[in-house]
C-alpha cells in the first residue's frame, strides 16, 4: 500500500512539475518594459475609471478570486468560533485588571484613534490608492485592541460587542454575493462591473461596483478579525476549566 501511494505521488508530482516547467517556458521575457497581462489589466482598469489597478483586479477583473478568499476567511473564523466555544467543563471568570505602565497607556490611547481612522481611510480609498478592504480591515480591527493594552480587557469588551461584529461579518459576505447576483438579474454576468456608472476618474465614487465590493471586503475582514481575536482572548483571559486552570 505504501509503494502504491508513493507511486501515485511520483506520477502526480511529475505531471505537476511538467506543467510548471511548460508554464514557465511560456512566460513573457523577464525584465521587459511591457507585460501582456499587466498591459491588459491597466487598460481594463483605466477603461472602468479605477485608479488603483490592483483594486480593479481584485474587485472587477478577478472578483471571483476575491470571493474565494473572502469565503476562506469566513469559514476559518466560523471554524475557530466552533472550536473555541465554551465547553461544558469550563466557566467564565471576570478578569482582574492589571496595572498598565503609564507610557504604554498613553501611547495606546493616542495611537488607537489614529490607527482606526487610518484603517477606515485605507478601506474608503481602496480604488484610488494602495491598500483596500483587506489591508484596511485588518488595521481597523487590530486598532481596537490597543484598548486592551492601554486599559483592560473589560474596556475592550465594551467597544467590541461580539453579536454586532458577527452580524456585520455575515451581512458583508451576503452583500458581496448580492452585488454579484445583481449582475445576473441585470442581464450581464455574476460580479460583472456593469451595474453602476464608472464616474469621474480618481474620485471616491469612481470605478462602478469596485468601491462597493471593496467596502464589503473591508467590513468583512474587520469584523472577522475582531471575532477571531475575541475568541482567542476569551480563552486566554476569561474562560477557565472547572478546577480553575486557564
Amino acid at each position: 500500500m505504501n509503494r502504491l501511494r508513493l507511486a501515485l505521488l511520483a506520477v502526480g508530482g511529475a505531471g505537476l512539475a511538467a506543467l510548471l516547467v511548460a508554464a514557465c517556458l511560456d512566460l513573457p521575457r523577464f525584465g521587459a518594459r511591457s507585460h501582456p497581462y499587466g498591459t491588459r489589466a491597466v487598460h481594463a482598469s483605466l477603461t472602468r475609471h479605477t485608479a488603483n489597478t490592483i483594486a480593479s483586479v481584485n474587485f472587477d477583473q478577478r472578483a471571483y478570486d476575491t470571493l474565494g478568499e473572502m469565503s476562506i476567511l469566513f469559514a476559518a473564523v466560523l471554524g475557530c468560533v466552533v472550536l473555541l466555544r465554551q465547553a461544558r467543563d469550563e466557566h467564565r471568570a471576570q478578569p482582574q485588571p492589571a496595572e498598565v505602565a503609564r507610557p504604554v497607556r498613553r501611547y495606546a490611547l493616542i495611537v488607537l484613534p489614529v490607527a482606526l481612522v487610518t484603517g477606515l481611510y485605507v478601506i474608503a480609498h481602496g480604488q484610488l490608492s494602495p491598500g483596500g478592504g483587506f489591508q484596511g480591515g485588518v488595521v481597523a480591527a487590530t486598532s481596537l485592541h490597543l484598548l486592551y493594552l492601554g486599559a483592560d480587557y473589560r474596556a475592550l469588551e465594551r467597544v467590541r460587542p461580539l453579536a454586532v461584529y458577527e452580524t456585520s461579518d455575515a451581512l458583508a459576505v451576503s452583500s458581496y454575493l448580492l452585488l454579484g447576483l445583481a449582475g445576473i438579474l441585470a442581464g450581464t454576468a455574476f460580479l460583472a462591473n456593469t451595474l453602476l456608472p464608472y464616474g469621474t476618474f480618481n474620485t471616491l465614487t469612481s470605478g462602478g461596483t469596485v468601491p462597493l465590493l471593496n467596502a464589503a471586503i473591508g467590513i468583512e475582514v474587520a469584523s472577522a478579525v475582531v471575532v477571531l481575536l475575541a475568541n482567542f482572548l476569551d480563552q486566554a483571559v476569561e474562560i477557565e476549566e472547572e478546577h480553575g486552570s486557564r
